[in-house]
Formats: C-alpha cells, sequence, structure tokens
C-alpha cells in the first residue's frame, strides 16, 4: 500500500530550512553566472535526443508524444544545451556561455537538481574556477580532484590494461601489467608529483603535462591530482574535475565534444549542497 504523503523513492522533499537554502543556492549562483558572462537557458523537460547521450537506456524515463515518437524526460542537460544553442538559436543570438538551473530525472524515480554551465569553445580552467568560485560562495571546503579521462583510455589502448581494471581501481591488476614506470603513475596525488615527466613515454607524458598546466594556471597547490580517475562518460574525453565533501560529489565538470562541438561545463549538484550547508540538527529535507 502506497500512502497518499509518501514521496517516491529518489524524489526530494525541501521545506523551512532546506528550501530556504535551496532558493539561496539557485539565486547566488544566478547571480555570480550572470556576472561571469552567462546567459541563462531553461530547456524541455522532454527530449527527443537524450538516447544519444547516453550509452545505456535503462536509466531514461521514456514515453511518447502525440504522435507516437518516442521521447525521454530530460536525463542530461549538457547535449541538449549544446544542441538547442548552436541548431536551434544559431545566429540569432551570439552567447557563448550559458547556465541552468533545473532538475533532471533518471529511471525510475530519481530527480536530481542542478545548477548547470556550458562555454562553447570554454576552457577547462576558467569553468573549474567559475564552479570553485560557486561552491566557496556556499561556504564549503571541497577537496578538488584534477584527473584526465585520455590517460586511461591509452592505458587501455597502447599499453594492454583493461579499462574494467581502471575503472574498478585494482591496482594489484594495475601494477601487474609491469610498465616500469607504472608504479610512478599509480603514485602520483600531489601536483609536486608532476614536476618530473621524462620517466614516462611521450604519449602518457602529454597528458599529464595538461593536468600539470591546469594546475598552474588555476593557482592551487591543494588539489589532488587522480590520473587513473576513469568514468563511462559519453562526450568527457579529456581534462575533468571533481570536488567533494565527506564523499558526497558536490560539483563535477570538464572539457568535451558533443556534436562535433568542443566545449568546457560543469554540474553544481544542489541536493548535495544543500545537504552540506544544512545545519545537522535542522530538519527540512526527505528523499
Amino acid at each position: 500500500m502506497v500512502f497518499e504523503h509518501e514521496i517516491p523513492g529518489g524524489s526530494h522533499l525541501y521545506f523551512g530550512a532546506s528550501a530556504r537554502i535551496k532558493r539561496r543556492i539557485e539565486t547566488r549562483a544566478a547571480e555570480q553566472l550572470a556576472a561571469a558572462g552567462y546567459e541563462e537557458i531553461v530547456t524541455p523537460l522532454f527530449s527527443y535526443q537524450q538516447h544519444r547521450s547516453f550509452a545505456d537506456r535503462r536509466p531514461l524515463i521514456r514515453l511518447n508524444d502525440a504522435d507516437n515518437h518516442e521521447v525521454s524526460l530530460r536525463a542530461d542537460s549538457t547535449a541538449d544545451v549544446v544542441r538547442l544553442i548552436t541548431r536551434r538559436l544559431g545566429r540569432a543570438h551570439a552567447a557563448h556561455k550559458w547556465f541552468y538551473i533545473q532538475p533532471v530525472f533518471t529511471f525510475p524515480t530519481t530527480e536530481q537538481y542542478q545548477v548547470g554551465a556550458e562555454a562553447i569553445g570554454g576552457d577547462f580552467v576558467e569553468v573549474t574556477r567559475t564552479a570553485l568560485e560557486l561552491v566557496e560562495a556556499l561556504e564549503l571546503s571541497p577537496l578538488v580532484q584534477i584527473a584526465n579521462i585520455a590517460i586511461p583510455r591509452l592505458l587501455a589502448e597502447r599499453y594492454g590494461i583493461a579499462i574494467e581494471e581502471i575503472e574498478a581501481m585494482h591496482i594489484d591488476a594495475i601494477l601487474a601489467s609491469g610498465l616500469p614506470w607504472i608504479e610512478a603513475l599509480v603514485r602520483i596525488h600531489a601536483p609536486s608529483d608532476l614536476d618530473d615527466l621524462t620517466r614516462y613515454p611521450e604519449d602518457i607524458a602529454a597528458e599529464l603535462g595538461r593536468i600539470a598546466e591546469a594546475v598552474r594556471r588555476l593557482g592551487r597547490t591543494d588539489v589532488v591530482i587522480s590520473p587513473l580517475y576513469f568514468a563511462r562518460l559519453r562526450y568527457y574525453d579529456a581534462l575533468l574535475f571533481r570536488m567533494t565533501a565527506d564523499n558526497d560529489v558536490l560539483a563535477t565538470g570538464g572539457t568535451y565534444r558533443v556534436e562535433n562541438i568542443d566545449a568546457a561545463g560543469f554540474a553544481l549538484y544542489t541536493d548535495a549542497c544543500i545537504t552540506h550547508t544544512l545545519p545537522k540538527d535542522t530538519h527540512g529535507h526527505t528523499s
């Protein structure tokens, strides 16, 4: 029996303090992003193209339009924003930097509130700095992790290490590859570990160098370098960042390619930020 006051698993109810914090986060984000030159966009809840963003269609909540064409509830904003800007708005609007404040929905009943930003032709360091400014404006102190998804792909494609072993961080299996430089790669953690890249093959050293340059430009030494981090992201293909607090992901982003368009962007996960902003003894959020 489902009682009339129950809410589906994975959905959110905000009230009182949490509702006020949610509104404050979204208002502050809108103000800061507008000041940074981003235009606001709100995309449709329904999309014909969501399946193109997911190798596995199972997370999609699918239904049909009036002509029986399949549509999905918005499960990802990034690709739709890029397509709408480049194909529908076209020359009618000259802006290349956009932000949105809207939830995404995945099967069966999961909803996730986000603040997102996409910069067509954008720069990794710029979007990372913008995301960090948003998180720190909420008086949160995240752990910043920087990775390069090209490195695990090179290890799989050229050096015989199974991508599944990298994704699961099976260190013993990775070390068992016997590559003379693999242990040094596994041990990379701090920016200073990137000072000397001469021990690595040229292709790996080049991708590590991209991380080192991004960290230098970011101007922070309190970041964690994660060269083996890998996630099955359909369009993110190079530099990535994650900002976490107590193992909760507050924001992620990086450079990507959608429909032959190079861009950079990020998502601030509103729900996680609310949890870490809400006083521990204050009620006002159920999920």
